[in-house]
């Protein structure tokens, strides 16, 4: 599934560039992706567009009042899927103002949409990635290196 969203996000660079589903089908399947594998994809973007929809979403880099004076608890189950590496990296996009509440939220629940347990970091990313994307928003150029580049292949000057 993360590699068909990777392929939505580098080919239509925002959600309503895409073809309807059925002719979205029709390309992905001729690129090569399996049938599951497009199915669960375009699901789970179907859900991250109602995510979107249901609620207003922030700015990154604006300040909400929440944001200062509230703390995310995340339950036993949001804990168990997300682990401790993906939690870490929420904490440091919010800290970082690039991932207001919000948008947190939508990671949040997205991710939890895969089910997999614990989700892989690496995962985690393009679901961050998918949310700016499904808001028409690019993350800054050290958040997309934080989204891209795998902490081995940085290279220190």
């Amino acid at each position: 599934m993360f590699e068909v969203l990777v392929y939505l996000y580098e080919n239509y660079w925002r959600p309503d560039a895409c073809p309807e589903a059925p002719q979205l089908q029709r390309k992905l399947s001729a690129v090569g992706f399996e049938k599951d594998e497009i199915r669960e994809a375009l699901q789970w973007l179907d859900g991250l567009a109602h995510t979107a929809q249901a609620g207003a979403v922030g700015t990154p880099g604006e300040p909400t009042p929440a944001a200062s004076d509230s703390l995310r608890v995340y339950t036993t189950a949001e804990h168990e899927l997300l682990g401790e590496a993906s939690i870490g990296f929420i904490s440091f996009l919010e800290s970082a103002g690039v991932l207001p509440p919000a948008m947190r939220e939508m990671v949040v629940d997205r991710a939890m949409a895969v089910g997999e347990r614990p989700i892989e970091l690496e995962d985690l990313k393009i679901i961050v990635l998918m949310v700016f994307w499904s808001l028409g928003e690019e993350p800054d150029a050290l958040i997309l290196d934080e989204l891209f580049v795998d902490a081995e292949d940085r290279v220190i000057h």
